[in-house]
């Protein structure tokens, strides 16, 4: 597969398949898809696929974003990521990895087995990241890209340099999940746990508790705390990721830019740790623009302005 910087790696996928064949998952990320439908879209916030080792079923975002997107001649596909929902590993011994390029590659399959070439992709949080690494890696897969707090490949040897005390406590997260008592208390409670990062991360958002129970449940996947504590333990390269992502990995070190058609966002009252649209503009090399959305709109923006996020998709399609 050809990179950004044109250097060709190869990591093994699925074979691509007949759609209608495909058993899939996934978790949130967005994706916008030209496929027989005049155009597609797959809207992401995580995301979950599987090279015949993950079994991952598709779900449909009832907001804004897919009705906006449906009338506009869209199709809409909005996965779970590895260990969210109703995504399963199917041996049971594989390895419950959640580094960045893994995802990644999940995602790349995913259009291999739905039979799409080239895609939108849009979303947030671990999802952004996803989006990111595809539009750097595999540029030709993606159409364009819209991503809420920009630019967020990063890598063990980067996050091994201290950030201020402020911008540490932030992150307290990541160091709790570095001991077995934050793997064993994000065990216990899952809930409670996500509850007050939604609390956080969204500091004005009423959201009401039917609304975080319909995210909720998604936490419920046996794999759900593996794959997270994994994530960030990987992130402080505490723990190894596979061998088989490591000539990924090796590209994402360098900060690749990303050449294809972006929007970045970010809501003005994000709570969650985020850099200025400035730290990272010069990251994206082809046409590119931000939108910082006003009124109170934290982290969860998809969600919380779903109108903002839906017109950026279509705005994005025709760069």
């Amino acid at each position: 597969m050809a990179s950004a910087s044109g250097v060709s790696h190869r990591v093994k996928l699925p074979r691509r398949r007949n759609p209608a064949s495909y058993s899939g998952q996934f978790v949130t990320l967005n994706f916008i898809l030209p496929m027989r439908w005049r155009r597609a879209a797959l809207c992401l916030k995580g995301i979950k696929v599987t090279d015949r080792l993950l079994r991952l079923p598709i779900a449909y975002t009832t907001t804004a974003k897919r009705s906006v997107h449906q009338r506009a001649g869209y199709r809409v596909i909005v996965p779970y990521l590895r260990g969210y929902g109703t995504t399963r590993f199917l041996p049971k011994d594989t390895r419950r990895n959640g580094q960045q390029s893994a995802v990644a590659a999940d995602m790349i399959a995913l259009l291999d087995a739905l039979g799409i070439d080239k895609a939108i992709v849009a979303a947030f949080d671990w999802g952004a990241r996803t989006a990111n690494i595809m539009a750097a890696l595999w540029p030709e897969r993606c159409k364009a890209m819209v991503s809420v707090s920009g630019y967020l490949i990063g890598s063990p040897e980067i996050n091994k340099k201290p950030l201020p005390p402020k911008a540490e406590l932030a992150w307290w997260y990541q160091f709790y999940f570095a001991s077995e008592r934050g793997r064993l208390g994000y065990e216990q409670n899952r809930r409670d746990f996500n509850k007050l990062i939604w609390q956080t991360a969204s500091p004005t958002w009423k959201f009401e508790d039917a609304t975080f129970e319909r995210s909720a449940v998604a936490f419920d996947n046996p794999d759900h705390v593996e794959i997270v504590v994994h994530n960030y333990r990987w992130r402080l390269g505490l723990v190894d990721g596979e061998a088989r992502f490591d000539a990924l990995e090796k590209q994402l070190a360098t900060g690749p830019t990303i050449s294809v058609p972006t929007i970045t966002m970010e809501g003005d009252a994000n709570g969650a740790p985020h850099a200025e649209p400035s730290a990272y503009a010069r990251k994206f090399s082809g046409k590119y623009q931000h939108r910082t959305i006003t009124g109170g709109i934290g982290h969860n923006l998809p969600q919380e302005a779903p109108k903002a996020f839906a017109q950026a998709v279509l705005d994005v399609d025709r760069f």
